[in-house]
């Protein structure tokens, strides 16, 4: 049961985390100028946005369950298992960031998440 909820929370809060910061940053512009000064007022301006904290907190949780089930688990099932994270980006892009996700680039998620089920079933 551990298992299940470290790699629940490794897919959905570890990728939760990247749609979060991603909002983030998509409101605040691109970078244009790397001088120094304005990179550090670039990065002042995230900090002070609710999404990056989100993003911050969940991309945590995600790596520290990583942490956990490496602890207990072997690293050729658990890396490829991660990978369901993949699919949850695009679903998660198209849901909360109303992006446009290519035939192409859901052939190579469908193509990723066949691997992952590959990869399970020699676990069992």
């Amino acid at each position: 049961m551990l298992q299940v909820i470290l790699f629940f929370f490794i897919v959905v809060a570890g990728t939760g985390g990247e749609l979060c910061v991603s909002r983030a940053m998509k409101s605040i512009g691109e970078i244009h100028d790397f001088r120094p000064q304005s990179l550090l007022r670039f990065v002042w301006r995230a900090l002070h946005l609710g999404w990056m904290w989100a993003g911050i907190g969940l991309l945590s949780l995600g790596f520290f369950s990583l942490v956990g089930i490496l602890s207990f688990d072997e690293v050729s099932f658990v890396v490829p298992f991660s990978a369901l994270s993949y699919l949850a980006g695009a679903i998660g892009a198209r849901v909360l960031l109303g992006e446009r996700i290519t035939r192409s680039r859901w052939l190579g998620i469908a193509t990723v998440t066949v691997g992952v089920v590959l990869v399970w079933w020699s676990k069992r």
